[in-house]
């Protein structure tokens, strides 16, 4: 299981992958926060134990820690890259004590982990091969009343302006419909997933994030993004764009993306709230 990777994302590069996860919680801290507490909202009153379900570097299991400050918070991937960062940042932001690892493989079934209050999946359940048995799974560790919250990212995010003075115009909705091609983000309407597997859904939500003028943690985000575009899809772009992304991706030119003053970040996310009655 790839928890909060894109499917292009390969074993061997789990510290760039940490990297680029740790970039999106910086540049879209706010978003965090915000879709957080709408989860909080739709959850279980002061709830005792919160599992973060493919909790890659830990954004989302330390975002649960902040807003639900009594609670025990269950980190769960199968990284051990992931799960060593994911505890340091814990102990860093002062969490360290109310945060467990677990490292498993939720293909292989299920860790030993119940009485659940809370569940949180944010871009992990589309990597799992049986996502539905998944899903029952979850269920059955939640305790009745119990919330889990599923987040997906609805397309990559977003960097340029259409027209970027350089090459032709279209350069990264060309990239996006190349990695779309790639089934990159790929996932469904998890709706009547979580219906077929007992959940009732109580609201879905669409957050749009942005973060403009670009800080230097963007112009680092969008760097990584657009490099894994040029490194990963280098034989479906044309030999043009892959020329625009060179120059955009090298310090030494005019155009770099460290030159450039029209760089921002837009993402949008999807989230459903779903409860074990």
């Amino acid at each position: 299981m790839k928890q909060h990777a894109h499917h292009h994302h390969a074993h061997h590069d789990e510290s760039g992958l940490a990297d680029m996860l740790d970039l999106d919680a910086q540049v879209f801290s706010s978003y965090l926060d915000e879709v957080t507490d709408w989860v909080r909202r739709h959850a279980p009153e002061a709830p005792r134990k919160v599992a973060d379900v493919g909790a890659g570097t830990g954004a989302g299991g330390l975002a649960l820690a902040r807003a639900f400050t009594a609670a025990e918070i269950v980190a769960i991937d199968q990284s051990p890259v992931m799960l060593d960062r994911l505890r340091a940042a814990a102990y860093e932001q002062g969490v360290g004590d109310r945060l467990s690892v677990v490292r498993a493989d939720l293909d292989s079934g299920w860790p030993p982990i119940d009485a659940l209050d809370v569940a949180w999946a944010s871009s992990s359940l589309h990597h799992v091969a049986d996502p539905d048995r998944v899903l029952r799974d979850i269920r059955a560790a939640l305790n009745p009343g119990g919330l889990l919250a599923v987040i997906e990212m609805d397309a990559l995010p977003r960097f340029l302006p259409d027209d970027i003075g350089l090459g032709r115009p279209g350069l990264e909705a060309r990239c996006h419909e190349a990695a779309a091609r790639a089934d990159w983000n790929a996932h469904p309407d998890w709706r009547p997933h979580l219906e077929a597997a007992g959940f009732a859904v109580v609201a879905q939500h669409s957050f749009t994030a942005e973060a403009g003028p670009a800080s230097p943690s963007a112009r680092r985000y969008g760097h990584t993004v657009l490099n894994r575009f040029r490194s990963a899809l280098g034989d479906r772009l044309a030999a043009d764009d892959l020329d625009t992304l060179d120059r955009l991706l090298a310090d030494d030119h005019p155009a770099s993306l460290r030159n450039r003053r029209d760089l921002t970040v837009r993402a949008v996310r999807t989230a459903w709230a779903a409860l074990r009655p």
